[in-house]
């Protein structure tokens, strides 16, 4: 083990590589016919949004710092330039398999369901006739075309906006010749048109793309000229927000200030039609500023996100997966004193499986408790309609005192976390910002409440967002507790968020940017020894994202010891898995499914001592070093036993998982021959529905 050099190159996997690899792995859900088929649909629009946000923060910031002369690149030692060819590579393989699952698989298997997704020259005549008074209605009138000439230069494109290209021909009303115009559609109409029946439908359904509608109706916005072509084009732009933190007086108003610019931000990928000829795409990649190699021509619509909308419009819920209600603890049904309730016992909570009601209900009661005396609570996301944030608003108005720290570079949260702050602020609450230089990621919430002992801290920790929305399909682990240890311990980590303070030493909570991650290697590196001394010595670790250098290596060390290691990871992972003398023990699978796996679990088998923790980080340098993050012990045994056993049903899927492979490939689990299928997200649901 001594010779071999576990920093080396070979070793790790190249983050933006695995990322497209992730990608792939949600475009085979919506390839499996065991999914419902709406559901598969669905999960084709996310690869969609996935695709635009990798290029929008992680390609643009590859090819700003290839500008910028940069050459380190990713973790497998290839430079930015060859990032770039192979992100090219895997990208056009992955958009042609979105479009011919759209066009060969999904298309086509709707319309055996009664779902038309119409083209234009397949209109019938009924519904030209509609669809046109729809144009002339609703679609004309916010049209502004534009056309292309010295006194009309090329318009500015928003980023990921719909727009066409228009080839004209003849004179306009002042006799220029000009043979070009640009139609740029607003955001405000709706991308899926659901278009009225016809005779003989049998009551089929038939649906439209918006831009089906102005490529039929186009000739209308240039009376007089004939349109000789017509083709979409979508833009994507570098979209990720820059503030120097320490170079500003007022953060939230320095962020207002980015957010107006994310629309224009430097280009980075162009898609058009796939019949755009190639004198049009050129013209637009001089415009643009971009090479061939950011064209995408694609035979569909320019833009899958929105088949969102076709899952939205369309009410079959034999096509969705069956609906299902996520239950409460059984200790407390029925309790109308919730704070009673935490302290006979912790309570711990598995969303979606189980509803985040109490959450809710922690924080309005803790609004109307007379006994009440602050609320202290970070917010990350919680959308722009939040019960908490309304709880809060009340808390604050019925004089509590209430300090709330909401992380305003909350990527593409910003608007709405200004909204907040000042939702907050008005109602009388104290509002900060975090720390400059530092995301506060960290889940948290805590009541300060007078009893007839003195005062008591009842807290809520958490691995996902204050969101009651997204609760209801990422899953992710809570706990209210009224410990005394954890309560001082949220007390000093608040202390340290709103003021001046030194970095405080906690008694049960890990804390990001200080003690937590040198206590993960710590705890890796014990069961290393306790598996060099022929002790029991497990790692099972459960989070979206794994790619910190140390920590790999600390588990590549581990492996070599004798650790058995078991790694859920749904996204990106830069560790290889079993490679002779350097990860042989080491197992990485990706369970994706239903529900969007977003829990972070630690559990070390420390001889006999187990450990088990619930944390809001992933193993990612900027959760590590750049975010204020917190990690908590989860110590009640029937606590314990039950996370570990769902991380055993992960570890036993065999329908959504996929096995990480040495060179970076996943392979998707099957059912042994004669098996039953397995999956954990089923059988956590019908776990809890029986409970």
């Amino acid at each position: 083990m001594d010779d071999v050099n576990l920093k080396a190159h070979d070793y790790y996997l190249d983050r933006e590589l695995s990322f497209l690899e992730f990608n792939q792995r949600v475009l085979d859900l919506a390839a499996d016919p065991s999914i419902p088929l709406l559901e598969r649909v669905k999960f084709l629009s996310i690869s969609c949004s996935n695709l635009d946000e990798f290029f929008e923060i992680r390609v643009a910031g590859l090819k700003e710092r290839q500008e910028l002369g940069s050459t380190h690149g990713g973790h497998d030692g290839r430079s930015i330039a060859e990032q770039l060819e192979s992100i090219h590579l895997r990208t056009r393989a992955l958009v042609a398999e979105q479009y011919r699952l759209l066009n060969d698989v999904l298309t086509p298997a709707l319309v055996e369901t009664g779902i038309h997704l119409v083209r234009q020259h397949r209109l019938a005549d009924a519904q030209v006739s509609a669809v046109e008074g729809y144009f002339e209605r609703e679609v004309e009138p916010v049209l502004s075309p534009l056309g292309l000439d010295p006194a009309r230069p090329f318009p500015r494109i928003q980023n990921k906006s719909l727009n066409f290209i228009v080839r004209l021909s003849g004179t306009d009303a002042f006799g220029r010749d000009t043979n070009l115009a640009i139609v740029q559609v607003p955001r405000s109409l709706p991308r899926v048109i659901r278009l009225p029946p016809t005779d003989g439908d049998d009551g089929l359904l038939h649906l439209a793309y918006l831009s089906t509608l102005i490529q039929r109706f186009v000739s209308r916005l240039f009376d007089g000229m004939t349109v000789e072509g017509c083709w979409q084009f979508r833009l994507t732009r570098n979209s990720d927000l820059f503030v120097d933190e320490e170079e500003i007086d007022d953060l939230r108003r320095a962020v207002e200030g980015e957010l107006a610019s994310r629309r224009y931000g430097d280009e980075v990928r162009l898609e058009t039609a796939h019949d755009c000829p190639a004198d049009i795409t050129g013209f637009l990649l001089q415009q643009f500023k971009l090479g061939l190699t950011d064209l995408y021509q694609v035979p569909g619509p320019v833009n899958l996100n929105r088949l969102m909308s076709v899952y939205d419009l369309v009410d079959r819920p034999d096509l969705k997966f069956p609906p299902f209600t996520p239950g409460v603890p059984e200790r407390l049904i029925g309790r109308t004193d919730l704070f009673a309730a935490i302290r006979d016992k912790d309570v711990l909570l598995h969303h979606p499986f189980q509803s985040f009601a109490p959450v809710v209900d922690f924080v309005r009661l803790a609004a109307r408790d007379p006994q009440v005396l602050a609320i202290k609570q970070t917010l990350y996301r919680s959308g722009s309609e939040s019960a908490i944030v309304d709880a809060l608003v009340e808390a604050a108005r019925n004089g509590k005192d209430v300090t709330v720290i909401i992380e305003l570079m909350a990527r593409f949260d910003e608007a709405a976390n200004i909204a907040l702050a000042n939702k907050l602020q008005e109602a009388g609450a104290h509002v900060m910002y975090g720390v400059v230089g530092y995301k506060t990621h960290a889940k948290l919430i805590m009541v300060v409440r007078r009893e007839d002992g003195g005062l008591r801290r009842y807290c809520h920790l958490g691995t996902g967002n204050y969101h009651a929305r997204t609760a209801r399909y990422y899953t992710d682990y809570g706990l209210l507790t009224a410990d005394e240890k954890i309560g001082q311990d949220l007390h000093e980590v608040f202390l340290q968020l709103t003021s001046l303070t030194r970095v405080p030493r906690l008694r049960k909570l890990l804390q990001s940017p200080f003690t937590l991650h040198e206590t993960l290697l710590a705890k890796i590196r014990r069961e290393a020894d306790h598996a060099r001394a022929g002790r029991p010595a497990r790692i099972i670790a459960r989070m979206n994202s794994l790619i910190e250098p140390r920590v790999i290596e600390a588990l590549y060390q581990a492996s070599n010891a004798g650790v058995e290691i078991d790694l859920i990871v749904r996204g990106v992972c830069a560790l290889r898995p079993g490679i002779a003398r350097v990860s042989e023990r080491i197992r990485v699978r990706s369970v994706l499914g239903r529900f969007l796996e977003h829990a972070r679990v630690y559990y070390f088998q420390n001889d006999g001592d187990d450990e088990l923790w619930c944390s809001s980080a992933d193993w990612m340098d900027r959760n590590f070093f750049r975010r204020v993050e917190v990690a908590f012990p989860i110590e009640g045994r029937r606590h314990r036993e039950r996370i570990l056993g769902d991380l055993e049903c992960y570890l036993a899927d065999d329908v959504g998982a996929w096995i990480l492979q040495a060179d970076g490939r996943y392979e998707r689990t099957r059912p042994a021959a004669g098996e039953k299928p397995f999956s954990a997200q089923q059988a956590l649901l019908q776990r809890y529905a029986d409970a």
